[in-house]
C-alpha cells in the first residue's frame, strides 16, 4: 500500500522508514529540504509540495499527518481538500485534541473525504520496536488500511486497534499520555527519595536494574531510567524543567468536565508547571505568612 506522509520530524521519519521496511511505497514531505534528502536515502519518495505529493500517490490516495497539533494541523487538512478527491483518506497521527479532531471529522465528510484519527505512542523508539495505535473513525477504512497498522505496531496481532468512532482515538491518547504523567512523576519522586536518604549511599543504577525483572513497578520507562542512571545518576547537567505538550492539561480538563476525581494526573501536571519556575511567588508568600503569624525564620537571598 501506498502512503503520503506529511511531516517528517523524527517521530514521522521513523514511521516511513519502518513502512518502507514492510513493503510500503511512501511519498514524504517536508518543510527542509535537507529533511526530504534524508527519507530519500531509505527509500521514500520525496515530494516537495502537497500537489506533489498528491499526485504522486495513487487511488485512493492515503495521506497520513505528523505535524504539530493545533493551526498546523488545520492548515494542512485546509490545504490538503482541494487537492483530494472523494473517498480519499488522511489520517490525523499527530496529538490533536480530541474535540478538534470531531469537528475536522465533520467538515471532511462533508467533502466526500474519508478520517481516521489515530493516536500514536513510541517515540523514537517507535522504528525499532513498534508503535502503540489508537485508531478512531469509520470501522471499514480502519480495516482497509489494516496493512499499514501490522506494519506499523509492535506486532500485526499487538499494539494497536480501532478503539471507536471519530475522535476516539485521540481521546484514548489524551488519557494514555495523562497517565505517563502520572507514572513518570511517581518513579521520579521515587529515585529522589532513595538518592537524599544518603546514609544508605544507595546505587540507583543497581536499583533501577533489580526493580527491571520480577517487579510489579517493571516498565519501559523503568527501562529508560536505567538508561539514564548508566550514563550519570547526579543527573547534574540537566535542568529541572519539564515541558508539557498539552496532552496531560485535557485529560485533566476532561475529568474535571466528567466529575471524574483524577488527583495523580492533576498533580503531575501541576508539579510539571512548577518546574519551570525558578523561584515561585506562592511559596515566598508561604513562607512570610508563616513568619506573620508564628514568626518562623524567612530564608533570605542574603541567607
Amino acid at each position: 500500500m501506498q502512503i503520503g506522509m506529511i511531516g517528517l520530524g523524527k517521530m514521522g521519519m521513523n514511521m516511513a522508514q519502518r513502512l518502507v521496511k514492510g513493503g510500503h511505497g511512501v511519498v514524504g514531505n517536508a518543510k527542509k529540504e535537507a529533511t526530504i534528502r534524508e527519507a530519500e536515502e531509505f527509500g521514500v519518495k520525496g515530494a516537495r509540495s502537497l500537489e506533489e505529493l498528491v499526485t504522486n500517490l495513487s487511488s485512493p490516495r492515503v495521506v497520513w499527518l505528523m505535524v504539530p497539533a493545533g493551526a498546523v494541523t488545520e492548515e494542512v487538512l485546509q490545504s490538503l481538500i482541494p487537492l483530494l478527491e472523494k473517498d480519499d483518506i488522511i489520517i490525523d497521527g499527530g496529538n490533536s485534541n480530541y474535540k478538534d479532531t470531531l469537528r475536522r471529522g465533520g467538515f471532511l465528510a462533508q467533502h466526500g473525504l474519508r478520517f481516521l484519527d489515530v493516536g500514536t505512542s513510541g517515540g523514537i523508539w517507535g522504528l525499532t520496536e513498534g508503535y502503540s495505535l489508537m485508531i478512531g473513525g469509520d470501522e471499514a477504512t480502519a480495516e482497509y488500511l489494516r496493512p499499514v497498522f501490522e506494519t506499523l505496531a509492535p506486532a500485526p496481532d499487538q499494539g494497536w486497534g480501532r478503539v471507536g468512532p471519530t475522535g476516539a482515538g485521540h481521546f484514548t491518547k489524551m488519557v494514555h499520555n495523562g497517565i505517563e504523567y502520572g507514572m513518570m512523576q511517581a518513579f521520579a519522586e521515587g529515585f529522589e527519595i532513595m538518592k537524599t536518604k544518603q546514609e544508605f549511599s544507595l546505587d540507583l543504577h543497581q536499583v533501577s536494574q533489580i526493580w527491571q525483572r520480577g517487579s510489579v513497578v517493571r516498565s519501559w520507562l523503568l527501562d529508560l531510567i536505567e538508561n539514564v542512571m548508566a550514563e550519570d545518576t547526579s543527573l547534574e547537567d540537566i535542568e529541572a524543567y519539564v515541558a508539557d505538550s498539552g496532552e496531560g492539561r485535557w485529560t485533566v480538563f476532561e475529568a474535571i468536565d466528567l466529575n471524574v476525581a483524577a488527583p495523580v494526573i492533576t498533580a503531575a501536571l501541576q508539579r510539571r508547571i512548577r518546574s519551570r519556575q525558578a523561584g515561585p511567588y506562592s511559596d515566598k508568600l508561604v513562607a512570610a505568612m508563616r513568619n506573620q503569624f508564628g514568626g518562623h525564620e524567612i530564608k533570605t537571598k542574603e541567607g
